[in-house]
Formats: C-alpha cells, structure tokens, sequence
C-alpha cells in the first residue's frame, strides 16, 4: 500500500479541511495516510488576537518525515500569490533530502487557498509545485477528470494543476462540496500514482 502525507499549514481552517478532504479519497484509493501539519510561526498570542485556529487535531511534522512517504501533498493559504511563510520556512529546510535525492521519483501534489477567485491560486499551486520538483518529485494535477472546476453556475476552485477553494476576503466562505470533491478526486490520483510507482 502507498504511504501518502498531506502535509497543510492553516490559518483559520480552510485548508485543514481540504486536507482532511485530500485524505479522504487517498484512503479510498487504499493509500495509508497521515495528515500533519508545518509548524507555526507567529507567536501564540498574536495567533489568538488575530482570530487563527490554533488548535488543530494534526500533528506537527518534521523535515525528517517526509522520506517515510512515497507521496507527500502539500497545501497551504495564498500569501501575494504564493505560499504562507510557515509552509516556506519547513520546505527551506529540505535541503539535506534535496542533497540525498532523499525525494527522488516519489509522488508531489499541491492545493491552496485564496480569499477571491482571482488571489493568485494558480501562482500558489506553482510556488508549492516548484519546491516539488526541485526535490525531484512526480508532479500529480487536477486533471479535468474532476469537471467540478468547470462549474459556471457557482464560485468553485480547482485548477489543472491542484484542489483549491475560495474562502472570501473576510474568511466567512467553508470549501464548498465541488472544492471537496476536487481535493477528493486529487487525493485519490496521488493515492493510486504512488501505487503504480510503488507496488
């Protein structure tokens, strides 16, 4: 069975549902899964007065981690068009796999949020699937299988190339069932990837 982490850091849950989401159908795909999540690090109490979810049921991860797995999705909120700094700060620390191609031909994904339909969510996905590919990582999309995305009667994400979602610029809009779909039927093709590439 493939071993897939989702690997998120949220601000205010969005995306720690859509991770949970991704788990969901890596499971269903047969993939043993892990959900964790990158370390914050904005001090606890300015976390607490700027209305973050600090308390998360995942566990925090560590660099040393990542090689346990043969497929690692990453997801993380818009910052200007491309990742959160705390998802920035634990991949800056990658370089010991990167020198030990530690990552080599194992299985990458991505998916992010944004606050509108235009804040960057393809940019994101490239500054997450980047970092990927430098490690040496087979890139797995949101491939138009999952027709969600091309909803026009309703604000949905998704994108060729990762689940997202849209959570409004005052954080008030959850993942909608189509932005769960797609990060259902993403998590499934890295599941059943990493199973093809590691039998």
């Amino acid at each position: 069975m493939a071993r897939v982490l989702v690997l998120y850091y949220s601000t205010y849950g969005h995306i720690e549902t859509m991770a949970n989401a991704i788990a969901e159908g890596a499971r269903s795909a047969g993939a043993v899964v892990d959900v964790k999540r990158v370390p914050e690090t904005v001090p606890r109490e300015i976390a607490e007065k700027n209305h973050f979810k600090v308390d998360q049921a995942a566990p925090v991860a560590t660099v040393a981690d990542l090689e346990n797995y043969d497929a690692i999705v990453l997801g993380t909120g818009t910052r200007y068009g491309r990742m959160s700094s705390q998802m920035a700060a634990f991949l800056d620390q990658t370089g010991g796999l990167w020198l030990r191609g530690a990552l080599n031909g194992k299985v990458g994904a991505a998916f992010v949020s944004t606050a509108t339909q235009h804040g960057g969510q393809e940019t994101t996905l490239f500054s997450l699937i980047t970092n990927l590919m430098h490690l040496g990582m087979v890139i797995v999309g949101l491939p138009y299988s999952h027709q969600g995305q091309m909803t026009l009667s309703e604000v949905v994400g998704g994108a060729p190339y990762g689940a997202t979602t849209i959570a409004g610029g005052d954080g008030s809009r959850q993942p909608s069932e189509i932005d769960l779909e797609g990060a259902r039927h993403q998590g499934k093709l890295v599941a059943q990837t990493a199973a093809k590439l590691f039998p």
